[in-house]
């Protein structure tokens, strides 16, 4: 039992390590993307053919079409270099878990899909440099590092409550309480808005819509819709910089903007409705909070015409709202409410236990 207990608090310092690596790899990534890096290797895994950036010689005989920047090279790389570190910390969580597979409530079967969705973000990895930063691979790869952060996440509150004194190694957990059509109303939009972001930023329409909270001088300028949510956009050409004309772009960066309120309506409603409940005050509000530093960091953008710092902010913001609604999610499913639980939530009991 003690050993086991040693190997939880192994895998779950683990877990948060592959948090935070994780964050690390998504900026990385996003700094590479906006100082047009993602395609300084014209190759995948390797660099015109090597391991590590080669000299101009070797880049020439290998791509001659694809002139080696040696910066962009190197940024592309560093950023393979670190992903495929995470990949093996994934790897490790896997083998270090497999003793404890058979213990109840261990969070052995999200191990496993971890694994699986850094094995897909990989692939797609590749495919954003062999398809030439083609939009909707880079949307999807966005998501995807999202995606791993969060099960990474929810891997470490598991393994934290399987860790804890109030559950052994031998029992079984509590069923947790269900989340309400609101939060997954929430959660639904923020994933939407995120991939909106992520269409933003690979078709390059962060400043298609000069101003705010009009766009180039006009509350309802001329969009084309249709052109801008084209996801069945050939496969072929050189997407860097994107190939979209005005018209298009600026209906992806008013379709963001649109999704950014209907996301703040709803986390507004989850603190309306749930603000009662003492212990979910401090979570909500983290949310509110940084759904308001990101809005503001998203306008700023905009109006300071997309400086890299404050782009990279954005994407670091966008990270912030995953992160703030998981936890708020998991603080509510966590809760059991008193025996009242039928009754409307302005007339259930305002205290709460922890399970």
């Amino acid at each position: 039992m003690h050993a086991a207990r040693r190997r939880l608090a192994l895998l779950k310092a683990l877990s948060l390590a592959g948090v935070v690596f994780t964050v690390g790899v998504i900026l990385l990534g996003a700094w590479t993307r906006l100082v047009d890096a993602g395609l300084g290797c014209p190759d995948w895994p390797g660099c015109y053919g090597a391991l590590v950036v080669p000299d101009e010689g070797q880049a020439l005989a290998h791509s001659p079409d694809s002139p080696l920047e040696s910066a962009k090279a190197w940024m592309e790389m560093v950023h393979r270099y670190v992903a495929s570190a995470l990949g093996l910390l994934v790897i490790a969580l896997v083998v270090l878990g497999w003793p404890l597979r058979r213990h109840a409530d261990y969070p052995w079967r999200l191990s496993l899909g971890l694994l699986g969705l850094i094995m897909v973000q990989g692939a797609f990895g590749a495919f954003t440099v062999t398809l030439k930063l083609w939009p909707q691979v880079v949307t999807l790869h966005l998501l995807g590092g999202l995606g791993v952060m969060l099960v990474f996440l929810w891997l470490h509150l598991r393994l934290r409550r399987c860790a804890s004194g109030n559950l052994t190694l031998g029992g079984v957990a509590p069923p947790p309480r269900r989340l309400t059509p609101l939060w997954g109303l929430a959660a639904v939009l923020l994933v939407i808005q995120l991939a909106l972001g992520g269409w933003v930023s690979s078709n390059y329409a962060g400043i298609a819509c000069q101003g705010f909270p009009t766009c180039n001088s006009q509350w309802w300028p001329a969009l084309d819709w249709s052109e801008g949510f084209h996801l069945t956009q050939s496969v072929g050409p050189n997407y860097l910089h994107g190939q979209l004309h005005a018209e298009a772009r600026s209906a992806i960066q008013v379709g963001h903007r649109l999704g950014a309120l209907a996301l703040g309506l709803a986390i507004l409603g989850l603190w309306v409705g749930y603000r009662r409940e003492r212990a979910m005050r401090g979570p909500l509000l983290a949310l509110v909070l940084t759904y308001a530093v990101q809005f503001s960091l998203g306008v700023a953008n905009v109006l300071l015409w997309l400086p890299l710092w404050l782009a990279l902010l954005h994407t670091a913001g966008a990270v912030g709202l995953v992160v703030s609604l998981a936890l708020a999610a998991w603080r509510w499913r966590s809760l059991e409410p008193s025996p009242h639980r039928s009754q409307p939530i302005t007339q259930q009991k305002k205290e709460w236990v922890h399970v």
